[in-house]
């Protein structure tokens, strides 16, 4: 399965938000998309998802105009994990990954049988029948990794999954990701979080993408000995790789402030 973004451009009240972008995703492929806040990062995931209308390119999977898929054809290719997803219903996990297997059109059975197999996927079983808004946060991005995963589409986008948890639910949910990748599935992940690249798989089918004001700004491998000092002029930081007891790790330095002038007297 792939997904391809062709010369990509969209624009909003006559603001261009998107400038020809161009990419792909492939099966067995990890993408993680970066860039500063309002470099079009979700608009670029609503548009391949046909949410948001094009101005000028061409979006396709498996040659297909994705835009002119039907909603089941596109959800059995496509799987969304939104940034800001939250249910207000009185449910157990299982239940809302049931639900994301819409598609399917199968029995209750079939339903609950696919949404333990998600969650097991996920180490989640265990909150199966746990209500969601007893959930940590990091189980409940769980099992809305699960809900993803669900839905059986070869091709995963996710939009800031790690948001709002701590570094050790963060760590987690990217090894989580990098696995998924490695499982066969292709995936598109949007993040700020830089400082995670560092523990993700060297291999070449993981790239980092930099995306600033809706333009392409770099697409390299992750090993690539250029990517830190790319990700210091895409976020106007100094970064650096390093390395201690076999683990990497992406340093920050900060600008040291000047001392303030005492005044006279």
């Amino acid at each position: 399965m792939e997904l391809i973004l062709d010369g990509v451009s969209i624009t909003h009240h006559d603001i261009p938000i998107l400038t020809d972008v161009m990419l792909t995703l492939r099966t067995g492929e990890l993408v993680v998309l970066v860039g500063p806040n309002g470099a079009g990062k979700t608009t670029l995931l609503r548009a391949a998802l046909g949410l948001v209308r094009l101005d000028r390119g061409r979006i396709t999977l498996d040659g297909e105009d994705a835009t002119r898929l039907a909603p089941r054809a596109r959800a059995s290719r496509l799987a969304w994990l939104p940034q800001t997803g939250s249910v207000s219903e009185p449910m157990t996990a299982a239940d809302h990954v049931a639900a994301a297997r819409y598609r399917f059109g199968e029995s209750a059975r079939r339903a609950e049988a696919g949404a333990f197999r998600a969650l097991t996927r996920v180490d989640a079983g265990s909150l199966a029948e746990r209500a969601l808004g007893s959930l940590s946060g990091g189980e409940r991005q769980r099992v809305a990794i699960a809900a993803v995963l669900a839905q059986e589409a070869p091709l995963l986008l996710l939009d800031e999954p790690a948001n709002h948890l701590d570094p050790h639910q963060q760590r987690e949910t990217f090894r989580l990701i990098a696995a998924l990748a490695r499982m066969g599935h292709g995936v598109l992940c949007v993040t700020h979080d830089v400082g995670a690249l560092a523990g993700l798989a060297k291999e070449d089918s993981t790239r980092v993408v930099g995306l600033r004001s809706g333009r392409l700004a770099f697409d390299v491998p992750l090993g690539d000995a250029t990517l830190a000092a790319r990700l210091s002029d895409l976020f106007g930081l100094r970064l650096a790789f390093a390395e201690r007891d076999g683990e990497r790790a992406l340093v920050t330095w900060w600008p040291v402030a000047e001392p303030a002038e005492r005044p006279c007297g």
